[in-house]
């Protein structure tokens, strides 16, 4: 039977990722596994605007901003759900391409299950699997759980 041990839960903080939250943090506990929350920025802030370079004092500061907030979203996110409190939860924020970062921490953290929504923040189509999820699907070593 399989039984996890450390799950991977990449979100966007969308409300589909909510519903894969949910389910991880279901999981986790009924296997008494740890949970990962991972965000990955994306787009980080560019340093031109067409020809207006910015300060980089200030994209420190916008970099730096960008980050807490996505900490506090993430924690908010995990707050939603107080069955949380009864199960390890470890968060984190990366820069990068969302499912390079997903995959890397696949690898880094030993997961043996990537619980992930079929839909991000684009929601582009009910019936379409988002690209991260695909790229996921593919690129995972370990069992994947997509949640619709």
């Amino acid at each position: 039977m399989f039984k996890p041990t450390k799950i991977l839960a990449p979100t966007d903080m969308s409300t589909h990722s909510d519903k894969a939250v949910k389910q991880a943090v279901e999981i986790a506990r009924q296997f008494g596994a740890e949970l990962y929350l991972l965000h990955v920025i994306q787009d980080p802030v560019q340093q031109c605007i067409i020809d207006y370079p910015i300060n980089e004092g200030l994209l420190i500061q916008l970099q730096k901003e960008m980050l807490e907030s996505a900490k506090a979203g993430i924690q908010k996110q995990v707050d939603k759900f107080p069955e949380s409190k009864e199960i390890s939860v470890t968060t984190d924020v990366k820069s990068g391409t969302p499912y390079d970062m997903i995959l890397q921490e696949e690898v880094e953290r030993d997961i043996d299950l990537i619980v992930i929504s079929s839909l991000g923040t684009t929601g582009m189509a009910k019936y379409l699997m988002g690209s991260v999820a695909r790229h996921v699907l593919l690129g995972a070593k370990c069992s994947v759980l997509l949640v619709k």
